[in-house]
């Protein structure tokens, strides 16, 4: 694959959140606003880069049978910049963020992108890859954000849009219910577009499983057996 293709593949047809269904967890929580939800895809983005970079130099000396824990320790070390950096510099972020930023040590995207792609490939690529996956992260949280403030507060980037008019803005789309019908109709809007073709039964499957080799295509059997 060549290098832009790397990139753009994590914006539409892998993207982490819309279409491969990962990270559903800050994607449903931080999405309040339209700043939020970018604040929270960029500090991952950052995260993601960083530990694609370190786990490409380091996958031929990390031990096969410890690769998972040594990838949480370097990913968690990222984290930690990342949350002192949002500490210090955007300390109103940070409070809204909360506890989700620490979270990010255990978002599934980055450890699989960590296992599925950067412990295989160069450090150029994994640092594309990052970048890819990264933006198609923030993207999605940002627009998720973006039409649930709209509808839900009447704001857009904590601009009032509603001023002298006789609308009232849905709290629901602030609530959990309103994240869920956000999510499914980003979610249909995609495979309405891409035709379908942005699933891939694969990603589903043991293939694009990072833990398959620890329960051996368990999985797949169990389904052929039903």
């Amino acid at each position: 694959m060549n290098k832009l293709g790397i990139v753009t593949k994590g914006i539409i047809k892998e993207n982490p959140v819309l279409v491969l269904l990962l990270g559903l967890c800050p994607t449903l929580a931080t999405t309040t606003s339209a700043i939020n939800g970018l604040g929270m895809g960029v500090s991952t983005m950052a995260v993601l880069i960083c530990s694609n970079i370190v786990i490409s130099l380091l996958k031929n000396i990390i031990p096969a049978k410890v690769r998972i824990p040594c990838y949480i320790v370097v990913i968690a070390g990222f984290v930690t910049v990342v949350q002192l950096m949002l500490k210090a510099y955007l300390p109103a972020l940070d409070a809204a963020l909360g506890l989700f930023i620490p979270l990010i040590v255990v978002n599934c995207i980055i450890l699989g992108r960590a296992e599925m792609f950067a412990s295989k490939n160069s450090v150029i690529d994994s640092a594309l890859d990052g970048v890819g996956m990264g933006i198609g992260f923030t993207l999605a949280l940002g627009i998720m954000g973006l039409i649930r403030e709209f509808f839900g507060a009447g704001t857009a980037f904590d601009i009032p849009i509603y001023v002298d008019t006789a609308i009232t803005p849905a709290g629901i789309f602030m609530l959990a219910p309103g994240g869920f019908f956000v999510f499914a109709c980003l979610i249909a809007a995609v495979n309405y577009f891409s035709k379908g073709k942005a699933i891939k039964k694969k990603e589903i499957g043991c293939e694009g499983c990072m833990m398959a080799e620890m329960c051996g295509g368990s999985c797949d059997r169990k389904e052929a057996d039903e």
